[in-house]
């Protein structure tokens, strides 16, 4: 069961996608807290996300995603920004859509690639080819948020301003 309309709101997409941009405004706008599921993490840990996938591999990386997930969702008033990956976890899809509204911010690959090319803190796109790990993430991952999503806001080349008035509209 959903709860109401304006309780929590919950950003999922692809790395690069302006999650914890977004989150982060928006959250200041309608005066609640932001939380980003891998900053959340890496204050818990006292590790940053690279370092938790080299020691703990994805699979370890995705279960603390999970715990905190968990316990995020279960607080009231909040913006969240979700890791890339976190809708991996059928949990974690569950406990979105069953909290608060889920909105889906999607970017094509090419705006992806621009946007974290030049980042090094994420450790799935340390390849030779992360474009082409971008296009194979969003091809298992593409269907899962538009699974969770009570909405869509296409990113794209739009400056913030406009992106957080389309959230605002949706969310009001």
């Amino acid at each position: 069961m959903r709860t109401e309309k304006n309780s929590n709101i919950y950003l999922v997409g692809p790395m690069g996608a302006g999650k914890t941009t977004i989150g982060s405004t928006l959250a200041k706008q309608l005066r609640r807290r932001f939380y980003d599921s891998d900053q959340e993490i890496e204050i818990r840990t006292g590790a940053k996300i690279p370092l938790i996938f080299e020691l703990e591999g994805e699979e370890g990386f995705r279960k603390r995603e999970t715990q905190v997930i968990k316990e995020l969702t279960d607080l009231e008033q909040i913006v969240l920004a979700t890791g890339g990956g976190a809708v991996l976890a059928e949990e974690n899809r569950i406990r979105l859509k069953d909290h608060g509204m889920v909105i889906y911010l999607h970017a094509d690959i090419e705006q992806l690639y621009t946007r974290t090319s030049k980042d090094n803190s994420r450790p799935l796109l340390n390849s030779a080819d992360p474009k082409q790990v971008l296009k194979n993430l969003m091809d298992v991952r593409e269907p899962l948020y538009r699974e969770v999503a009570d909405h869509i806001v296409n990113t794209g080349d739009k400056p913030i301003s406009k992106i957080l008035k389309e959230v605002l509209q949706l969310i009001s």
